[in-house]
């Protein structure tokens, strides 16, 4: 997908990569099933790649009932063993599972804020964050205020929030642009 455009080094050439960082990574999400969407996926993504998720992100929007927290929330047992059967995810038992109790959890929250956007952009005082790193290099692993939402978040019962893996939602989310200078996507809201 040669189109001439500059973009961050990591969308490199696979076409679902390029989409997905040109229409997605680094845009302000205030849409609660979408920020659960994210959470999911990127609970999932741990210890693998962002390529080997989005691959896979039909697969997670059937098998997690189109991201609807509430559904997922009610998951039985039986759900969860039919999931550790399915190829179109990551078949993990602990991330099946943390998918469940992080939907539980997301409701709490939802119920204590009004909407998990609200609660959530507060870690960036209501605005979004903007880098401008001139290489991934530079991009932190974690930020002090990923390190607080993922404190926040454990201690609410999520799993699989370590802080590495709440700030990568972060960038997906738009919660922070980490867009390097010379990317197209940078400038744009």
């Amino acid at each position: 997908m040669s189109d001439e455009k500059t973009r961050c080094g990591w969308a490199g050439d696979k076409p679902h990569m390029i989409r997905y960082h040109d229409r997605e990574w680094g845009r302000p999400v205030h849409n609660d099933r979408k920020h659960f969407e994210m959470l999911l996926l990127e609970g999932a993504q741990a210890g693998l790649t962002w390529d080997t998720i989005l691959r896979r992100r039909d697969g997670y929007r059937e098998a997690f009932a189109e991201f609807d927290p509430v559904k997922v929330a009610r998951f039985t047992a039986k759900q969860k063993a039919a999931l550790l059967k399915n190829p179109g995810i990551i078949r993990n038992r602990l991330k099946i599972e943390s998918a469940v109790t992080n939907a539980q959890a997301f409701l709490a929250v939802q119920k204590e804020f009004g909407s998990f956007d609200c609660y959530v952009w507060q870690f960036v005082g209501g605005k979004q964050k903007v880098n401008r790193p001139r290489t991934m290099a530079e991009v932190p692993a974690t930020t002090p205020e990923s390190d607080a939402l993922s404190k926040d978040l454990k201690k609410r019962g999520f799993r699989f929030v370590g802080s590495t893996i709440v700030y990568a939602y972060m960038q997906a989310v738009g919660l922070v642009n980490d867009h390097t200078i010379g990317c197209f996507v940078k400038s744009k809201p």
